[in-house]
């Protein structure tokens, strides 16, 4: 079992790179010590104010004690009022479960080895209801082979952090050019699946120490 955040923060306008730097620089080992995965932080692409990572546990009890351990320590308690200060709305947040194996990333130690353009990651979040779509018909139009999770079963036990109290069913798909992304929206866009109004594409630029690209 893997357990996911997917969390987006709207941020003040012109301070997303702000906060990546001090998110990158001060926030990434400091989860990491704890047993949070930092599997990806990103630019979204559609919004120049949003910031949008992904975070990932073992399991519920382990994401309860690296919330407690991160958020009561030393390094969120020096730097929190700076984050914060970028920040509007921090509470658009997913719960998820990972379905199969989860999410395989790359070290950082080789990140930005072999790359050849921009990559991109869409997220492709779906919150409908009825029928959940065909993941067989997702993966073809998005063009790769996804990673797929769903709401987590469980009740969120860190309600300091709140989550979005919805069903949600998300796709990951990663591409190393960032017009072969924008062929797959193209495809989307173009399929009745896009036309539904309970499916929303996250267009995602993985940031300098993203391990997620």
């Amino acid at each position: 079992m893997t357990v996911l955040e997917l969390r987006q923060y709207t941020l003040h306008p012109g301070r997303r790179d702000e906060l990546i730097t001090l998110f990158e620089r001060e926030f990434v080992e400091a989860q990491e010590e704890l047993g949070a995965r930092v599997v990806g932080t990103f630019r979204d692409v559609t919004d120049p104010d949003r910031f949008v990572w992904i975070r990932a546990f073992d399991d519920m009890a382990s994401r309860h004690a690296a919330l407690t351990g991160f958020y009561g320590g030393p390094v969120w308690m020096r730097h929190r009022d700076a984050a914060n200060a970028t920040m509007i709305h921090f509470d658009d947040v997913l719960l998820l479960e990972a379905v199969g194996d989860g999410f395989s990333v790359t070290s950082r130690a080789a990140i930005g080895k072999g790359r050849r353009g921009p990559s991109r990651v869409l997220a492709v979040v779906w919150t409908g209801g009825g029928a959940e779509p065909d993941t067989a018909t997702v993966e073809r139009l998005l063009g790769v082979a996804p990673v797929l999770a769903r709401t987590a079963p469980y009740v969120n036990d860190y309600p300091a952090l709140p989550v979005r109290d919805e069903q949600a069913v998300v796709w990951f798909a990663s591409y190393t050019w960032a017009g072969e992304a924008a062929a797959a929206q193209e495809r989307l866009a173009a399929h009745p699946l896009g036309q539904e109004p309970g499916l929303e594409v996250l267009e995602l630029e993985p940031t300098a120490r993203s391990a997620l690209r």
